[in-house]
């Protein structure tokens, strides 16, 4: 096997140390996160959304008078740039709601006084806007789409209750407001992922801030990262009645097709998120007179954990209690990258603050020394293909 440097290539970076960050800590063996050294089912049982952005971004808790000012200063950044929410006008119908967000994120960079600027102050005022302003993105895109009027946020709720009033029309009820508290804070950060890494690899080259969280936006886009809850959903709507479940799982294995919002790189044992949204899923979907989809839900996660072995991950019951909040399957990852959105940012100040250029090397598998030919002299019929195949 070829080495470099006496070093083997890791596939994806499976098991590699990147970063050292306080952020957010995942065990895997044991089914744990944490949240600057604080048990995630803490954190979700008691904690609203405004509180964990500010955990996340300054290391520790706030006290009462703290974080009811920062969940103030949050609401009061969620309105939009006149100029963007034309842009959402503008988007095509067909266009992902992914792909609109990441667009609107990186426009709302032209009209930041501080987008060049990243000295701590202005990183703390940029992130306070991006954190507030990406739900709205989403909720005024919807309300655009589909010929409704745009809302503003109420002062008195924190984020994540405006963004369902601002994307829906109706104020959520109490349960819907606690199980969307409850979602953004179980989505808010989760180490280093896929995503998380993109925005540390952009931040590394002190680029802006709006940069990073672009790109993370366009790694979270992919259906092996955060796509995967709007498919979960598809699933679980194909589904006839629970009754089914089993035939329909078994013909999925047996066509060995990838059954979404299950299994996951790191953790060994359930994730440690899934129960918490579970239990948001049986009782809202009760409330909606949903039930089947929720039995369906379970159904399911009962077979592919009988039949291979694997527990279902976030994205699995998420989609179940958004759809049962009635947000359009289309926008579920959006919801995932607005919360999402306090991790990436805590991520970028991190990488801002103790900064290395972040350049890894390769190993080079092709061709060496091969002789030039003329134009005139090549054969292309002989010429090997130099673009790998897909994998």
């Amino acid at each position: 096997m070829k080495t470099v440097n006496g070093q083997v290539p890791v596939r994806g970076l499976e098991g590699v140390i990147a970063a050292e960050t306080s952020i957010s800590y995942v065990d895997g063996v044991h089914g744990r996160l944490l949240y600057q050294g604080y048990d995630i089912h803490d954190i979700a049982e008691e904690m609203s959304f405004s509180e964990t952005v500010f955990l996340l971004w300054r290391g520790r808790l706030p006290s009462r008078a703290e974080r009811d000012a920062f969940r103030s200063e949050l609401v009061a950044e969620m309105r939009l740039p006149s100029q963007v929410v034309e842009m959402l006008r503008l988007t095509p119908r067909h266009s992902h709601p992914m792909a609109v967000l990441r667009t609107a994120v990186s426009m709302l960079a032209n009209f930041d006084p501080d987008v060049e600027d990243i000295s701590p102050a202005a990183n703390w005022r940029k992130a306070r806007r991006l954190v507030a302003q990406v739900p709205t993105i989403i909720a005024d895109l919807h309300r655009i789409r589909t010929g409704m009027p745009l809302l503003s946020p109420d002062p008195n709720d924190d984020v994540p209750a405006n963004f369902l009033y601002m994307l829906r029309g109706t104020p959520p009820t109490q349960l819907e407001g606690k199980a969307m508290e409850v979602l953004m804070v179980l989505l808010a950060d989760h180490e280093l992922n896929a995503s998380t890494f993109t925005a540390r690899v952009v931040a590394s080259t002190l680029s802006d801030m709006h940069s990073a969280l672009s790109a993370a936006i366009g790694s979270l886009k992919g259906p092996l990262h955060g796509g995967a809850n709007q498919r979960v959903m598809e699933m679980i709507l194909d589904i006839p009645d629970p009754e089914t479940v089993q035939a329909y799982i078994a013909g999925m294995l047996e066509s060995k097709k990838r059954i979404m919002g299950f299994g996951h790189r790191v953790y060994r044992t359930e994730d440690p998120r899934t129960q918490h949204l579970r239990y948001y899923s049986e009782q809202l979907c009760k409330t909606q007179n949903q039930m089947h989809l929720h039995d369906i839900a379970q159904r399911v996660e009962q077979e592919v954990l009988r039949a291979k072995g694997i527990y279902p991950n976030v994205d699995f019951y998420s989609a179940t209690v958004q759809h049962a909040m009635g947000i359009p399957p289309e926008y579920f990852t959006t919801v995932f990258a607005a919360a999402r959105t306090a991790g990436w940012i805590a991520h970028i100040l991190e990488q801002y603050a103790d900064n290395r250029l972040i350049r890894p090397t390769s190993m080079y598998v092709g061709p060496i020394d091969l002789s030039f030919v003329p134009v005139d002299q090549r054969n292309n019929s002989v010429v090997p293909d130099s673009i790998p195949p897909s994998r």
